[in-house]
């Protein structure tokens, strides 16, 4: 087991009464060279779920186990010096996590020089390997971030991410704002990168087929909680809860005609708001199949098989 979350919240105070829920109880285990996918809608708090994994948001309770140790649940500079090497991420937008002020070369190799406390040793040779690695040139390091596309972009971000040798990696949404053939090839690098090098990757994005694709277990997240889990081809094909089932029939088809042809039925209801949640079932208010208790009972993870995990009372 490489990676372990227990109980996991992180919440965010927004009044003197008033707390966002953005991550409520979430419980994982992610195994050694094993790529876990993370879905779910905008706003569930997936991202926040990545950046309090990779250190960069202090958790409000909860465990995160790595390599058998538990991480701190602030992290000082120490901490981040030391988990650095072990522990890195992709960012979303590949515009806003590069420095504009910084070359290519600066930014790649900033990993290294902070992890050796800075000194003026030279890292362009292995900068130049790792821009081959991701299908860049060496002699891109002297330019600037907007001499690039966004594609590039995203592989300096990898390279960036990657140049430590980390062994669990959090892709925070990283295909989101490329073209879809641009998409292929970073999901194409990903995917070599993850076998030459043994990472482990927690891949969260909107697009269920491309997650379903690369990944070997999913995790649905809702309104803060996982609500389901399991082996992608399962997860994907014979979804249990009534949000999944959501989430799958809103996919939509790759042939134009067909996505024309087939019924469209969308959630009913309103999302509740995630600040001071209640007890019940959080898809309660949108589930056609609620029951009167799913409002007033919060429903229990529970294992169907030694595979899959479902949070819903139908089961």
């Amino acid at each position: 087991m490489l990676l372990e979350v227990r109980n996991l919240q992180t919440h965010f105070k927004i009044g003197r009464k008033k707390t966002v829920h953005a991550v409520d109880g979430v419980s994982l285990k992610i195994e050694e060279n094993e790529i876990l996918g993370l879905v779910g809608e905008s706003g569930c708090g997936k991202s926040t779920l990545g950046k309090t994994l990779a250190g960069l948001q202090p958790r409000t309770g909860g465990h995160i186990i790595f390599r058998g140790k538990e991480l701190p649940q602030r992290y000082s500079v120490a901490d981040f010096r030391r988990n650095s090497r072990e522990i890195q991420m992709i960012f979303q937008d590949p515009y806003a996590s590069l420095n504009p002020r910084m070359t290519v070369k600066e930014i790649i190799s900033e990993p290294m020089r902070l992890q050796a406390g800075g000194g003026s040793s030279d890292y362009g040779p292995l900068v130049g390997q790792w821009l081959e690695r991701v299908g860049l040139k060496p002699e891109h390091m002297a330019r600037y971030p907007h001499e690039f596309s966004g594609g590039q972009r995203q592989r300096i971000g990898i390279a960036r991410a990657l140049i430590l040798q980390p062994k669990f990696v959090v892709c925070d949404e990283p295909i989101s704002a490329l073209d879809v053939s641009v998409q292929a090839q970073v999901i194409s690098l990903l995917q070599e990168l993850k076998e030459t090098l043994g990472l482990t990757l927690l891949f969260i994005a909107h697009d269920l087929s491309m997650v379903r694709y690369i990944s070997d277990r999913m995790a649905v997240m809702y309104l803060g909680s996982v609500i389901e889990e399991g082996p992608s081809d399962e997860v994907y094909f014979e979804p249990k809860h009534p949000y999944t089932q959501m989430l799958i029939a809103s996919n939509p088809a790759p042939d134009p005609a067909l996505e024309r042809s087939r019924p469209h039925d969308p959630p009913k209801g309103e999302i509740p708001s995630p600040i001071n949640l209640g007890e019940g079932c959080r898809f309660a208010a949108r589930c056609p199949e609620a029951m009167p208790h799913c409002h007033t009972e919060t429903p229990k993870p529970k294992h169907t098989d030694s595979k899959r995990m479902i949070a819903c009372h139908l089961y």
